[in-house]
């Protein structure tokens, strides 16, 4: 990639492959056509920078001391959006199904906390991190991921900014056509990668 060229995410994600087609149950519990697999993009150290450096100017005035996301998928772009902000990056894990601080981790009380994610639909992962850096005593400044699927809802109570706004269907699984049609259905993402 040419850096004198000005990146962009949408195009970085159609060079890449990010946008997979076919029968998905997603982590929310819904299904879908379509999945954004941000692994594809961030798998390219280049695109991985470029992204963090964007993300990180979304907050660069924040005052921001640490960067967290959840694994997975939030483990590359939070570490090379903290990269880019010149900060730490820790991320939170599951154990026994909640999401923690783990190998050593901590924050300090009162360190401003970014939280930093590839997709955020409803919220769900990240949410359980803001909560759990509350319960450390510091503070969630905002909340950044490369595509927001919310649908231009912000489901937190901080700032919640993203690089790009993508609408992709999804269907409650008892009213799910790709279902009716016995397409098979794909499990993708870092809960659990199988068919069902």
């Amino acid at each position: 990639m040419n850096k004198s060229q000005r990146w962009q995410l949408e195009e970085a994600m159609e060079r890449r492959k990010v946008l997979k087609r076919g029968h998905f149950f997603l982590s929310s519990g819904r299904h879908s056509a379509q999945y954004m697999q941000c692994a594809q993009l961030l798998q390219y150290p280049e695109e991985a920078e470029a992204a963090g450096r964007a993300l990180a100017e979304l907050f660069r005035e924040e005052g921001v001391d640490v960067v967290v996301g959840p694994a997975l998928g939030g483990v590359i772009i939070a570490h090379e959006t903290a990269r880019a902000l010149g900060v730490r990056c820790l991320f939170a894990e599951r154990k026994d199904g909640k999401m923690t601080l783990r190998r050593g981790f901590t924050l300090q009380r009162g360190e401003r906390v970014l939280l930093v994610e590839d997709v955020v639909t409803t919220g769900g992962s990240v949410g359980e991190v803001a909560d759990l850096v509350q319960t450390e005593d510091a503070t969630v400044v905002g909340i950044a991921s490369l595509v927001d699927r919310s649908g231009g809802h912000n489901p937190f109570r901080v700032p919640f900014r993203s690089l790009l706004q993508q609408s992709i269907e999804s269907f409650d699984p008892a009213d799910c056509p790709l279902c009716k049609q016995g397409l098979p259905v794909e499990k993708p993402g870092s809960r659990q990668t199988e068919k069902v």
